[in-house]
């Protein structure tokens, strides 16, 4: 999958690079995601955004316009996205569950938002239910829980 990484930090460059294992061509860039960095995006099928990034209802369009398919959070919050801007354009949502922080114990916490974030990724690719991950009208056939 093709992919734009938001808001990188230095720090988040190894673990995302270790959770992915080559499997996805992802783009890291320090911007944060805005109207203005939008077009980063283009020919990508997925975005990958933290809390500091604003997805409003413009930049979705903007995404959804440039052909973006997902948008996966490297945090348990999805406030800053307009979750009915993004059903409206058919753009999926994934998040870090708080279960997930849990599960992997004493692993850093940046290496923890790596891997989920890098198995939403995985399972968007196989047309796979995300799970808890999953930030939707659960309108899919698949169980949710």
């Amino acid at each position: 999958m093709r992919v734009v990484a938001y808001s990188i930090k230095s720090f988040e460059k190894e673990p995302l690079a270790i959770a992915n294992h080559k499997k996805h061509e992802i783009t890291l860039i320090s911007n944060s995601l805005s109207e203005d960095t939008a077009a980063y995006a283009e020919g990508k099928e997925a975005v990958i955004v933290f809390n500091d990034d604003l997805v409003n209802e413009s930049v979705i369009d903007k995404l959804a316009d440039l052909g973006v398919k997902y948008i996966a959070t490297r945090s348990t919050s999805i406030s800053n996205i307009d979750q009915q801007a993004a059903a409206k354009r058919h753009i999926k949502i994934a998040s870090v569950p708080t279960s997930a922080l849990a599960e992997h114990g004493q692993a850093s916490l940046s290496m923890i938002l790596a891997t989920v974030t890098i198995q939403n990724l995985d399972k968007w690719s196989t047309k796979s239910c995300l799970g808890n991950s999953c930030i939707c009208a659960n309108s899919c056939d698949r169980s949710h829980h």
